[in-house]
């Protein structure tokens, strides 16, 4: 399934894995929200609740679409964290993957000083 985020004047979208978390964060779209930033993450609450599972890292990449259950959160990952090494980019604690953007990630960094977020279904 596709989804569309969007944060100020940027808009992506991206593929959302068939996994029962990306299933329930997709149960709950369209969803709006103020967002944190931590390096280059955008994280924020999303009304959803789920364990780790098999797709589970604690290494991400560039345009990582992840749930954080420690936070109840959906995160995207665009660039480093404070936790990353050089090539490296980790969360603060291991993540569901539940999807990728589409296109460039890094876009988000035009951004990161904006309040909020929106996620909908792509038709």
């Amino acid at each position: 399934m596709r989804i569309r985020i969007t944060v100020g004047n940027v808009s992506m979208e991206a593929d959302m894995f068939d996994t029962p978390t990306s299933r329930k964060i997709i149960d709950v779209l369209p969803f709006e929200a103020c967002f944190n930033t931590w390096g280059d993450e955008i994280y924020f609450e999303v009304p959803v609740k789920a364990d780790l599972d098999d797709t589970a890292r604690d290494v991400v990449e560039v345009g990582d679409l992840g749930y954080w259950p420690t936070g109840r959160a959906f995160c995207i990952f665009f660039g480093q964290t404070p936790m990353s090494e050089p090539g490296i980019i980790r969360p603060a604690s291991a993540v569901n993957i539940v999807g990728k953007i589409i296109g460039d990630a890094t876009r988000f960094k035009e951004v990161a000083n904006q309040e909020t977020v929106r996620m909908e279904v792509v038709e």
